[in-house]
């Protein structure tokens, strides 16, 4: 089902309100050298609940700050409800998720450039397969 216009809307509301509170409490909480960008957001259709995809770097910090941002989630949710009130009626929940896709794509450009290229090698479609 293809979103609405309304959908989008709010959606990138929330993503580019979402990315400056996240890094801003990064930055005041003192965690330096961490970046929290908001990959995607997506709300449903009654626009109750928003789901919040999140990527991390580095990348082994991802589970602690997702649960970090888990555990103030309320807190989140009023600054960006402070932020968008002339825009917004009701605040959507907002559900975080970590975006692996680019560690995904990464794996895929590390398999075909290194010893476990499937195209070079056809034998690791095989074990690939059975596995």
């Amino acid at each position: 089902m293809e979103e609405s216009q309304r959908q989008r809307k709010i959606a990138s509301v929330l993503q580019r309100d979402l990315a400056e509170v996240l890094q801003n409490a990064a930055t005041q909480g003192g965690m330096r050298g961490i970046l929290i960008s908001v990959t995607k957001v997506k709300v449903t259709v009654d626009l109750s609940v928003s789901k919040v995809y999140l990527s991390v770097f580095p990348n082994d910090k991802g589970a602690e700050i997702l649960t970090g941002i888990k555990s103030n989630s309320s807190l989140i949710k009023h600054e960006l409800a402070q932020r968008t009130k002339h825009q917004l009626r009701r605040m959507p929940q907002l559900e975080f998720f970590i975006d692996d896709s680019l560690e995904y794509i990464d794996k895929i450009e590390q398999s075909l450039k290194g010893k476990e290229n499937p195209l070079i090698n056809p034998d690791l479609l095989d074990k690939r397969k059975k596995s």
